[in-house]
């Protein structure tokens, strides 16, 4: 019984330690990103960059999700507020039925964004793959990030591990449904990224650069 007991503690001992170590790691990430992101009335104080990059989020059909849409709102304001000429839509196209990129540009599009200043990511899979992409495929060496806040964190975090001069614009102009569980599966995202940015694993897919200019 003795034994048993000295175990529990053990064990409760260490997943303390763990639990701190997650908390620590999530609120470092927090502090040191959210310098990094931009206020609305603050868009004119962001220096030209190469690029806008648009993270993709669900979509429904042919059509982008409310998340998504807001980005992508975001994004055309952006654009024509002049932070830059280019823009990158990264998204997940893992199959043949379900492309976020192409929704994503035909809405820009559909909106007045002339074609050829997008520019399409099939392969961003997530987060790190979107931003290693984006430096290693796009040659991107400088960026306005374009995701609600929650998520803003993280891609400003692993951008800045990755070399890249990242702004962040959040796209909140409304409440989504989830919020609780977003937030919960952020913070366990972050705890992963912050890890991967120390290995620096290659993404899924790399392939031949396609600079944009």
């Amino acid at each position: 019984m003795k034994k048993f007991k000295k175990i529990i503690r053990i064990v409760s001992v260490v997943v303390l330690i763990l639990v701190v170590i997650f908390i620590i790691i999530d609120i470092y990430i927090l502090r040191t990103a959210g310098k990094k992101i931009v206020e609305e009335d603050d868009i004119s104080d962001i220096p030209k960059v190469d690029c806008i990059l648009v993270l993709g989020a669900g979509i429904w059909g042919d059509k982008p999700s409310p998340m998504l849409e807001d980005r992508l709102l975001e994004c055309i304001k952006l654009y024509k507020a002049g932070v830059s000429d280019r823009i990158i839509m990264s998204g997940d196209n893992s199959k043949k039925d379900y492309d976020e990129v192409s929704v994503m540009e035909k809405y820009v599009i559909d909106k007045g964004i002339p074609a050829e200043a997008v520019f399409k990511d099939h392969a961003g899979f997530s987060t790190y793959e979107s931003m290693y992409r984006a430096r290693d495929i796009f040659q991107v060496s400088s960026m306005v990030v374009v995701t609600q806040k929650y998520h803003l964190y993280r891609a400003l975090y692993i951008a800045d591990k990755l070399g890249i001069e990242a702004y962040g614009a959040g796209a909140d102009p409304r409440r989504y449904k989830g919020e609780f569980y977003r937030q919960a599966r952020e913070m366990i995202a972050r705890n992963k990224d912050f890890f991967k940015c120390i290995i620096k694993p290659e993404p899924t897919y790399l392939g031949d650069p396609i600079p944009l200019r």
